[in-house]
């Protein structure tokens, strides 16, 4: 429609066409009122019954809730009206009539169960404060890419459809790729360390992950979105430099161009982005200050994964963003490097919101024959990850990165309950549809 105009940029002395969804409609005798909604807002449409043409009231308020019409009428100003302005219809064209039973509430005033929601996302999508979080997701996402951009990254795509799974064959989807087993790819975590070793040196990717995880949590999901990030001639200091500086980008991002969006959440007044200067606790002492809160039912011991009682115990303890570096290095995978001054550290580090684990990263054991021990340790075929491990031998520089959950980081940044908030159409172990 080309002469539409949105229903925010309505102007008092105008006429204009706005289209969009039947938000609500109002009869109060001999006048009535439609509320039209768009992507920009809502606007009043006035009726009065005995001054209008009987076929236009009759169509303006025969519309059942979201049916789809556009409206052509007079601007005039009314302070009474939601938006202090309100049209006076020449003409109501129904585009798509809407069922009258909805199964779920998009005006939010009856309130639905994430499953509803979930199996009827589009409905969903039309409730503002769900509309936000996207809106804030997309932001995040542009801020994050400039941010790359700014310490000289190089933007990659690499493969979802892989012959060997990242870390071996666990927590794998298997594919039939041509007549040949193939698997959905776990992370791009072994192709953006060949690319550093390409020459292009610093290069990020955004896009998704696939783990075939038994979790079925509020924070766990089967299809995820990584923000990953590898650099040559960095090492797990630098990679944690640059960590900070995205995260702390997307939130600075958020702030400053998602004012209306964060208003719809409730959070306008409240948001801010973290500080930087995120402590790095090694693991040896975050497993004494975890055992120190006394929040655990058994004490943790060296090597022992944090289960998710500890995280909470720590988080609150450090009440904001931190990382925790030199983990023991028989828990973290073959590609991290080990300390040089002690081989039982590793350099792996992770970082965590005071709620869960976002990130995850280390600096890469980049010599051939150290990553070939690397595999034998785990219990890994070095020759089924041959195009991975041969170009170790052609020169590959010292490198370091990390992988970071995009809906983890907008999830921790919302404040939201469960994760599948975060996503479009979220693939879990009960979803498959929509």
């Amino acid at each position: 429609m080309e002469s539409r105009s949105y229903t925010a940029d309505a102007t008092p002395g105008e006429t204009v066409t706005v289209a969009g969804w039947v938000h609500e409609v109002r009869d109060l005798g001999g006048i009535a009122f439609v509320i039209l909604r768009d992507t920009t807002g809502k606007i009043q449409i006035k009726f009065e019954k005995d001054e209008m043409d009987e076929d236009l009231v009759e169509t303006g308020l025969g519309v059942h809730r979201e049916s789809v019409i556009a409206v052509t009428g007079a601007v005039e100003e009314e302070e009474r009206a939601p938006t202090g302005v309100e049209i006076t219809p020449e003409s109501v064209e129904v585009l798509a009539d809407a069922d009258p039973e909805l199964p779920l509430d998009p005006s939010g005033k009856v309130d639905a169960e994430l499953p509803t929601r979930l199996d009827n996302r589009t409905l969903d999508l039309r409730k503002s404060e769900v509309q936000a979080i996207f809106e804030i997701r997309a932001e995040m996402f542009r801020s994050i890419r400039e941010a790359f951009r700014d310490v000289g990254c190089t933007e990659i795509n690499t493969p979802k459809i892989v012959a060997t799974g990242t870390e071996g064959g666990t927590e794998l989807f298997p594919i039939t790729y041509f007549g040949e087993e193939a698997f959905m790819n776990q992370s791009p975590q072994l192709f953006k360390q060949l690319m550093v070793g390409s020459g292009l040196e610093r290069v990020f990717e955004i896009g998704p992950i696939f783990r075939a995880e038994e979790h079925n949590t509020p924070r766990h999901l089967n299809e995820a979105t990584s923000i990953d990030f590898e650099s040559a001639f960095t090492d797990a200091e630098g990679a944690m430099d640059v960590c900070e500086e995205i995260v702390i980008a997307a939130y600075e991002g958020v702030a400053e161009n998602c004012e209306a969006e964060l208003e719809a959440l409730g959070m306008a007044d409240e948001f801010e982005a973290p500080e930087a200067g995120f402590e790095r606790i090694p693991y040896e002492e975050a497993i004494d200050r975890i055992n120190a809160t006394g929040e655990l039912d058994e004490m943790l011991g060296w090597g022992d994964d944090l289960p998710t009682e500890a995280e909470r115990a720590l988080g609150e303890e450090v009440g904001e963003h931190y990382f925790i570096t030199e983990w023991p290095s028989e828990i973290k995978p073959f590609y991290i490097k080990d300390n040089d001054d002690d081989e039982t550290l590793s350099t792996g580090f992770d970082l965590m919101h005071p709620r869960l684990e976002l990130v995850s990263g280390g600096q890469r054991e980049h010599r051939h024959e150290r990553l070939i021990e690397g595999f034998e340790q785990q219990g890994l075929e070095p020759e089924a990850f041959e195009y991975y491990t041969k170009m170790f031998r052609y020169g590959m520089p010292p490198h370091a990165g990390w992988g970071l959950g995009a809906e983890r980081l907008v999830m921790t940044m919302l404040g939201l309950d469960n994760i599948r908030e975060a996503v479009l159409f979220p693939r879990d172990r009960q979803r498959l549809s929509p």
